[in-house]
């Protein structure tokens, strides 16, 4: 086996193995986060009806086993990702950005305007990154049943 990073478009055959990847990614928020991350839900099955109709998934792996991932979704004219997700043991090595270079990407070779992402707001550390990144704020939103903005949607235009 090679211990080179691969990177490849998911299929639904993938979805459980994704599914215990964003589990162990997100982890590290639980308690952090009001409401609750959306990742604590996702399920196998969940995550294998998004692949076999409007969304995909990209992966990383090494030696056969998925170290992360990031769904991906077209909305209008960018391409929308989530659920960036690293195993805890395979950060700092470059994964999520590999992830995000993939994405843009992606967009690039559909020709499309930009690439779009949702940040919470009390992650700073991942504001941060994607700033770093070329992505700027165009909005904030609250999550149902929250008064106050809990979310910030970022963009990085291509075009």
């Amino acid at each position: 086996m090679s211990d080179t990073l691969v990177l490849r478009a998911a299929t639904p055959a993938d979805a459980a193995a994704i599914a215990a990847t964003i589990a162990a990614s997100f982890e590290q928020y639980r308690g952090r986060l009001e409401p609750e991350s959306g990742a604590f839900g996702e399920t196998a099955d969940g995550i294998a009806a998004e692949l076999a109709h409007e969304c995909g998934a990209i992966l990383a792996e090494r030696n056969g086993r998925i170290l992360g991932c990031v769904m991906v979704q077209l909305i209008d004219d960018d391409l929308y990702f989530g659920r960036l997700a690293v195993v805890p043991e395979a950060r700092g090595q470059g994964i999520a950005h590999r992830l995000i270079d993939a994405v843009e990407d992606e967009a690039r070779r559909r020709e499309l305007a930009g690439v779009r992402l949702g940040v919470r707001i009390v992650l700073t550390e991942n504001q941060a990154l994607f700033t770093s990144l070329g992505y700027v704020e165009i909005s904030r939103e609250a999550h149902e049943g929250f008064d106050h903005p809990t979310s910030i949607n970022m963009r990085k235009a291509l075009r």
